[in-house]
């Protein structure tokens, strides 16, 4: 697939999207937006991918922000119907995607690149990046779900500090919130998400998609996490995979899961 805004390699199991458009700053448009859509769409459809690491193109930014130029003439229904096309196509679609997603935030993350940093499974960060929602200081609110999420990860006084003052804090600073898992230095980012991924490749895919259903399901209002535990957790018994996964500990084997 030809995209025009980022690039997919498909590499032993790990599937890397990178949004290039680093004379941008790697900013979100309505395209970037569908194209990532699409290329998410296909990596979690390929039986051989096992984990998607997301990135931004360059030095400078993972997702500086969306690309103000494309909404700021945007009458109140239009501005509705970006967030909600927008949380519906990728923020949502991200969270809610069976293979793991994880970000892997090379710099700058503010804006509409954080809350796409939030939808992944995990964050890993390089030692540079500094992240926020300045969104306040455009006399508007994040939109594609950062006021949801943001809260879910450092909790709601430092979210609602971090969206009122505008302001970013730095790796180190996300490190100790929790928003994001490890810091690591430019050079090693990369390589250190593709350990992470080797790591989740190991295992069954089945039983990691119905683990993110399960873990999605208790900050989802007016969903019962532990029925969802309980449901997803019946259904793995059905699966190649545990038969699989039984069989080679009880005949103290590496497992060799087919992802059924």
């Amino acid at each position: 697939m030809n995209y025009n805004n980022i690039l997919l390699v498909v590499n032993d199991g790990v599937a890397t999207i990178t949004i290039n458009r680093p004379s941008k700053l790697n900013a979100l448009n309505t395209e970037t937006i569908k194209e990532l859509h699409e290329a998410l769409n296909h990596a979690n459809k390929k039986k051989s991918v096992k984990a998607i690491v997301l990135t931004g193109s360059g030095e400078k930014a993972f997702v500086a922000g969306a690309d103000i130029s494309e909404f700021a003439d945007f009458s109140v229904v239009e501005g509705a119907k970006l967030a909600f096309k927008g949380q519906k196509i990728l923020f949502n679609f991200i969270e809610e995607l069976n293979t793991p997603v994880i970000a892997a935030i090379n710099g700058f993350a503010l804006g509409g690149g954080l809350e796409l940093a939030m939808a992944c499974h995990f964050r890993i960060a390089s030692s540079n990046a500094k992240m926020g929602l300045p969104e306040v200081s455009l006399g508007v609110i994040p939109g594609y779900g950062g006021t949801q999420r943001l809260p879910q990860l450092v909790g709601k006084g430092r979210a609602m500090e971090m969206i009122m003052t505008a302001g970013m804090i730095d790796a180190k600073q996300a490190l100790n919130y929790g928003l994001v898992n490890h810091v690591k230095s430019q050079e090693e980012l990369l390589s250190f998400c593709y350990e992470i991924a080797n790591k989740i490749k190991r295992n069954s895919p089945i039983a990691i998609g119905k683990a993110i259903q399960s873990i999605n399901a208790g900050f989802k209002d007016g969903e019962n996490g532990y029925f969802v535990e309980v449901e997803q957790f019946g259904k793995c018994f059905g699966t190649e995979d545990f038969s699989e996964g039984t069989t080679a500990f009880l005949e103290k084997r590496k497992a060799n899961f087919p992802g059924k």
